[in-house]
């Protein structure tokens, strides 16, 4: 079962409102994206913290709905 782009952003700028956020279909199948999330909620974590953080706003759905995820983060630049 594939999720779509926009259920995938829906997602993280429910859980990290001031997100800026990209994703691309890297095959278009629906099942492999890659995603870059930039987000005050970030600052001061590692990039392990930060990615647990995205997975959790994804609510499970990581291996399952969402297939495979290519997942880039960080805070905004000052």
């Amino acid at each position: 079962m594939a999720m779509a782009a926009n259920e995938i952003e829906e997602l993280i700028k429910a859980a990290f409102p001031d997100a800026i956020i990209a994703i691309e279909d890297l095959r278009g199948d629906g099942d492999h994206y890659a995603c870059n999330v930039v987000s005050h909620a970030f600052t001061g974590k590692n990039r392990v913290q930060q990615h647990q953080m995205v997975y959790k706003a994804l609510g499970g759905r990581m291996g399952g709905t969402l297939h495979a995820l290519a997942l880039q983060t960080s805070a905004p630049q000052k």
